[in-house]
């Protein structure tokens, strides 16, 4: 059973970053598409990004673009997601979750994720 751990969350300043990692045990990562997600206070879930088997595809909801970077180390079994230029607005919390499909399609939307990690909280404020 494919268990993922999400880990870097914090406390940061506005246009501060931080690094989130996915890390996953009992199973290998490399046939999964792994999806960031975040969830904020009163809000639905959104997907932010997705990045495929191989990291070869990657995928951005607008709000995010440009100041987020989705990538994978398959050695290492972990997904990561690098935030830059933070913003009181992305204050939430994460989530990865890990989808089957060893193929380069990501799309952000459309598919079920089957695992998921408990999530990590980041909060961006003075």
């Amino acid at each position: 059973q494919l268990q993922l751990v999400e880990s870097g969350g914090g406390l940061v300043q506005p246009g501060g970053s931080l690094r989130l990692s996915c890390a996953a045990s009992g199973g290998t990562l490399d046939d999964f598409a792994i999806g960031w997600f975040r969830q904020a206070p009163g809000k639905e879930r959104e997907v932010i990004s997705c990045i495929s088997y191989s990291g070869f595809s990657t995928n951005y909801t607008n709000s995010v673009k440009g100041r987020f970077t989705v990538s994978r180390d398959n050695a290492k079994n972990t997904a990561y997601l690098q935030m830059n230029s933070l913003k009181p607005e992305d204050t939430a919390v994460y989530y990865c979750a890990a989808e089957f499909r060893p193929g380069e399609n990501c799309p952000l939307f459309g598919w079920p994720y089957y695992y998921w990690g408990q999530g990590t909280q980041v909060t961006v404020s003075t």
